[in-house]
């Protein structure tokens, strides 16, 4: 991009199908040719496979490589106009083609001694896209083209109209996006922004649930992302990754978990960018050859903590944390299978099952003797489990802990427990297998 450029006014007027674009950077030089025998500004926009940007070894920060946009925008217009100023070589020039660029005007080229500009006017072929108007929804289209133009060239004023975009840099870009928006308490969604560099802008606040963004590469609009995007969003999950695990017990996170819950905005410049397609949305070239790197500070990860994005993840992880123990809760019926050594009372789990008592016992020898005395009260109502070894401390142990333990699980599936349930009344009670719980030591 030409530094000097500092404005960009862009017209759209659907009535008379007529758009124009003007900045006042560094004119076409008004030159003829020396192996074309034709005006610069003639080969650039009036002939094909004129580009100036097939060299790949060159590194440019620019949208264009092969000179196809300028091109394909004349040949499907019915008139198409160039006008552009160069105080170098102090003249001004002008021309226009018709009919999808299968006719051209003379070259109209004048004394000069103002400011450098260039400025296209066309009118599309509608008929070439089956429309008979400018509609209301590509004129929003080319509108947001216009904002996102003003989002993305760093210290340039955009026009629409005659009226400033009110967008004065990528900031206030993400503000559109982010204004009223609120998180899952009703607060105000929090931005972080950082200009890390002179080709990285970076803004993150918290996701509706899913991972959103919206990014740029050269000023293209890449809306399905790509390997810049990749690479910041990474960055940003590896250093809350331990954050978020650090302060839950439960089930750990994983990037992907954490990527979930960001809404990431990237204004970024890129050497020589590859895409997927003409369409330009997701960009595919490898990190190693972005010419830069993004270092983000730690005042920005810092900040980034307290945005909501944390605190969403770990609720999050509470909430599946007890989807799996609810999963793992026991049920009332009255025959359980594969719970070893287990002397059910044949009452459990029935009508009766308030009346029936569990006898936990250390080891087999003590559940020989409770066993036993099963001989003289009956096992209608009693039943009897051994436990081995001491048993775990829940209260310090981790959801993962108690899900893996095999004594716990047994204890649950055999009392009928469920996991968040509070058992203060006899009306609680009536979900259990067993109504009392003897411990035998």
């Amino acid at each position: 991009r030409d530094k000097s450029m500092d404005c960009i006014k862009i017209e759209i007027k659907p009535e008379e199908n007529v758009i124009s674009v003007w900045n006042n950077g560094k004119g076409i030089p008004v030159a003829m040719h020396k192996e074309e025998n034709m005006y610069v500004p003639t080969m650039i926009f009036g002939h094909l496979l004129t580009s100036s940007n097939y060299n790949d070894a060159e590194e440019k920060v620019t949208g264009g490589r092969n000179g196809y946009g300028a091109k394909l925008c004349n040949i499907f217009s019915t008139k198409f106009t160039v006008e552009t100023a160069a105080m170098e070589y102090k003249r001004q020039f002008k021309q226009t083609w018709g009919s999808n660029m299968t006719k051209a005007s003379e070259a109209k080229v004048k004394e000069f001694m103002g400011e450098d500009f260039t400025k296209v006017t066309f009118s599309p072929d509608l008929s070439k896209f089956k429309m008979e108007k400018l509609d209301a929804d590509i004129v929003g289209l080319m509108s947001r083209r216009a904002f996102d133009t003003a989002a993305s060239t760093r210290g340039v004023k955009v026009f629409l109209n005659g009226k400033r975009i009110p967008v004065k840099g990528f900031k206030d870009y993400v503000d559109l996006y982010t204004k009223g928006k609120e998180d899952d308490a009703g607060n105000n969604l929090k931005v972080v922004h950082e200009i890390c560099n002179d080709r990285w802008e970076v803004a993150i606040t918290l996701s509706d649930g899913q991972f959103q963004q919206m990014s740029f590469v050269n000023s293209i609009a890449t809306t399905k992302g790509g390997r810049h995007v990749d690479y910041i969003a990474n960055m940003i999950c590896k250093q809350l990754l331990d954050i978020v695990n650090k302060k839950t017990k439960g089930v750990k996170a994983t990037t992907a978990q954490i990527k979930n819950h960001m809404w990431l905005f990237i204004n970024c410049l890129i050497v020589n960018p590859t895409f997927d397609s003409q369409t330009k949305e997701n960009m595919t070239l490898q990190k190693k050859g972005f010419g830069s790197d993004c270092k983000l500070s730690d005042k920005f990860f810092g900040q980034v903590t307290k945005c909501g994005i944390v605190e969403s993840v770990l609720s999050w992880t509470m909430i599946k944390a007890k989807s799996v123990l609810e999963r793992t809760s026991g049920k009332k019926k009255t025959k359980l299978k594969g719970i070893a050594k287990l002397e059910d009372a044949n009452e459990a789990g029935s009508r009766n099952a308030l009346k029936c008592t569990l006898i936990l016992t250390e080891g087999d020898s003590a559940k020989s003797l409770a066993v036993s005395g099963l001989g003289v009260i009956g096992r209608d109502y009693y039943g009897v489990f051994p436990l081995r070894g001491k048993l775990l401390n829940v209260r310090e142990a981790t959801h993962k802990q108690i899900l893996e333990n095999a004594e716990i699980n047994n204890l649950i599936q055999i009392l009928g427990l469920q996991y968040k349930k509070k058992y203060n009344n006899e009306d609680d009670m009536k979900s259990l297998r067993y109504g009392k719980l003897m411990i035998m030591t």
